[in-house]
């Protein structure tokens, strides 16, 4: 096994890590406001992802059809959390099945629109071919998803950090009732927390569609992933799931070069390792 193969799988694994960053990120806000998981997560990846396809294929230039799955999950999101979650009164059960019986209906509806065939869209020339690395041929695109992917957290960063909303967002997760006592609307942060996580969760899709295609069922697997990292990153730590998503792509990626079919249960047995030697996670603190 040369050193330049291993090279390439990590180059390859960090790409591949910052969509799951990106889908666990979003998860991570809704869960760290709510304290629900959000099983409606992978559905809205699909519908990101069905909804860039859908753009591209009247013309729409890519970059569009990427804001557009942000757009349009964030958009479903929030009607998801303000006509479904926010009721008071609503137990947690309810909550729970309301969301895994939301995520059963996009992926109908999305099958009734869509078909069951698989669909994928052809990214624009400038992003095609790949770029030599003197180690590897690194895909252009591969390298736009994890350059995008990182922006858009870069952004949220800023927001989380710099603003008046990301400072309620942060004390939301860690003291709702201090931010309830100070008269923040609680109601309207969770929705608007919920409708930014959801719009990530579309935006992953969307960045995935050339990569891996779409299907109706295409955000189970990506769901599934954006827990293994939320566990391990920290429940409510956001930056706990960039790193966290970073680590899980690289390890599957590695993963590959001596044991394919193992790649994504190793991520499993890693998850299962972290849960009986940190519950909390590598950077919980809860």
């Amino acid at each position: 096994m040369t050193g330049s193969l291993i090279g390439a799988q990590l180059v390859t694994g960090l790409a591949i890590g910052m969509l799951y960053a990106l889908m666990a990120f979003g998860l991570s806000i809704i869960k760290g406001l709510l304290n629900i998981p959000n099983f409606a997560h992978g559905a809205l990846f699909a519908t990101g992802a069905y909804l860039c396809y859908g753009l591209g294929l009247v013309g729409t230039p890519f970059a569009v059809c990427l804001a557009g799955s942000f757009v349009g999950t964030a958009a479903l999101g929030l009607a998801i959390e303000k006509f479904g979650m926010s009721k008071p009164g609503r137990p947690y059960l309810f909550q729970i099945l309301f969301l895994f019986g939301v995520a059963l209906v996009i992926e109908q509806v999305l099958v009734i629109v869509f078909g069951t065939t698989g669909v994928s869209l052809t990214p624009p020339p400038v992003l095609g071919g790949a770029m030599n690395l003197g180690f590897m041929q690194l895909p252009k695109y591969l390298l736009f998803c994890a350059v995008a992917g990182g922006l858009a957290m870069l952004v949220m960063w800023v927001v989380i950090e710099k603003t008046r909303f990301g400072a309620q967002v942060r004390a939301g997760i860690d003291k709702r009732e201090m931010v309830q006592a100070l008269g923040i609307d609680i109601g309207r942060l969770l929705t608007a927390g919920f409708a930014v996580g959801s719009g990530m969760a579309g935006l992953a899709g969307g960045l995935a569609l050339p990569l891996l295609g779409a299907s109706a069922s295409s955000g189970t697997d990506m769901m599934s992933i954006a827990f293994v990292v939320l566990v391990i990153g920290g429940l409510g730590s956001l930056y706990g799931a960039v790193a966290a998503g970073l680590l899980v792509g690289v390890v599957q990626s590695l993963t590959t070069l001596v044991a394919p079919s193992a790649s994504t249960l190793l991520i499993y047995v890693a998850m299962t390792v972290v849960l009986m030697l940190r519950p909390q996670g590598l950077f919980g603190e809860r």
